[in-house]
C-alpha cells in the first residue's frame, strides 16, 4: 500500500507531466489555426490547376519530346505521362518529425504497411519514399520482410513545408519514373477536415490514366471554348507538368502538417485532462491517508495518556 510519500511524489510527478502536455497543446493550438488557413487558401488554386491541366491535356493528341531541351528527367514530360505495365510503384509516405501526435503517425503507416502488403501480393515491388522521422523509424522495422525498399527519406520537409521542398521530392521521384525504376507513384497521406479529424488518403500521381474520364465527368454538357497554345504545346506541357506534380506534393504536405498539428493538440488536451483528473485522484487518496494518519496518532496519544492514568 502506497505511503503518504509515494502519492507525494506522483502527485508532483503527474503535475510536471500536466504542465509539458498543456504547454505542446499551446504550440500546436498557436501553429494549427495558421496551417488549417494555409490548406484553405492552397485548396482552390489545386482544383484549379488540376482541372486546368487536364482539360488542357484532353486537347492534346501526341507527345513528344523532338523540340524541347531536356536537361533532368523532370523536363521529359512525354515520359513522366506515359502509362506502362505496373512492375514496380513509389510511395511517398507523410509523417511527421515528432511524436505525441496521437494516432497520426500510426495511421498512416498502418495505411502504408496495407497498401505494400497489397502490391507484393500481385507480385510488384515497392520503393518508399518517407518525409518525417516517425515514418523512417517505424516503416524500417516493418518492412524488413517485404519486398520493399526505402531509398529516399526526407526529414527538415515535415518541419517546414514549402515549394521548394516539394520540387526537390518531385524531382527524385521524376528521376525513378523516367528511369523506369518506378512504374507508378502515389502519395500515402492525411486530408486535413478540421480541428477535431482528418483522413488518410492515397492519391495517384502518375500514371495519369483517367484523365478522358476526369475531363467527361466535370464538362459534361458543358461546350468548352478552343484552346490555343503559345509557343507550342510541348514546350507549355514541358512547364505545366512538373509544376501539376510539384503541387500535388505541396498540397500533400500542407494537408498533413495541419493533420499533424490538429491531432497533437486534440491529443494534447486530452493528456492534460487526463493529467488534472489523475491528481484530484491522488490528492483525495493523499488526504484520505493523511486523515487517517492524523486519526491514529490521536489514539496513539490517548492511548498513552489512557494508560499512564491508569
Amino acid at each position: 500500500m502506497p505511503n503518504l510519500k509515494d502519492i507525494k511524489n506522483r502527485i508532483k510527478s503527474v503535475e510536471s507531466t500536466k504542465k509539458i502536455t498543456r504547454a505542446m497543446k499551446m504550440v500546436a493550438s498557436a501553429k494549427v489555426k495558421k496551417a488549417e488557413n494555409t490548406v484553405k487558401a492552397s485548396r482552390p488554386f489545386t482544383e484549379t490547376l488540376n482541372s486546368t491541366f487536364k482539360k488542357m491535356l484532353s486537347y492534346v493528341t501526341d507527345f513528344s519530346s523532338y523540340t524541347l531541351k531536356i536537361k533532368s528527367p523532370i523536363d521529359n514530360y512525354p515520359e513522366l505521362l506515359r502509362v506502362r505495365e505496373v512492375k514496380s510503384v513509389g510511395l511517398l509516405i507523410n509523417t511527421s518529425n515528432k511524436g505525441l501526435a496521437g494516432a497520426y503517425n500510426a495511421n498512416v503507416v498502418r495505411k502504408t504497411i496495407s497498401k505494400i502488403k497489397e502490391y507484393n501480393s500481385q507480385g510488384i515491388k515497392v520503393y518508399l519514399f518517407i518525409i518525417g522521422q516517425k515514418g523512417l523509424v517505424s516503416l524500417k522495422r516493418r518492412v524488413k520482410n517485404m519486398d520493399c525498399e526505402i531509398v529516399k527519406n526526407y526529414l527538415a520537409i515535415a518541419n517546414k513545408p514549402e515549394p521548394e521542398a516539394a520540387k526537390l521530392v518531385t524531382e527524385d521521384l521524376a528521376d525513378f519514373f523516367v528511369n523506369k525504376k518506378i512504374d507508378k507513384i502515389e502519395i500515402i497521406t492525411t486530408r486535413f477536415k478540421n480541428m477535431m479529424s482528418y483522413f488518410v488518403e492515397e492519391w495517384v500521381v502518375l500514371p495519369l490514366k483517367t484523365l478522358t474520364e476526369d475531363h467527361d465527368r466535370l464538362y459534361d454538357g458543358i461546350i468548352d471554348p478552343l484552346m490555343e497554345f503559345s509557343p507550342d504545346k510541348h514546350h507549355i506541357l514541358q512547364k505545366i507538368v512538373p509544376m501539376y506534380i510539384t503541387n500535388i506534393i505541396y498540397q500533400s504536405l500542407l494537408e498533413a502538417q495541419a493533420s499533424e498539428l490538429a491531432s497533437r493538440m486534440t491529443a494534447m488536451s486530452a493528456a492534460t485532462s487526463s493529467a488534472e483528473k489523475m491528481i484530484s485522484s491522488l490528492s483525495v487518496e493523499y488526504n484520505k491517508l493523511r486523515q487517517a494518519a492524523i486519526t491514529n496518532e490521536i489514539v496513539e496519544v490517548i492511548s498513552g495518556a489512557n494508560a499512564q492514568m491508569g
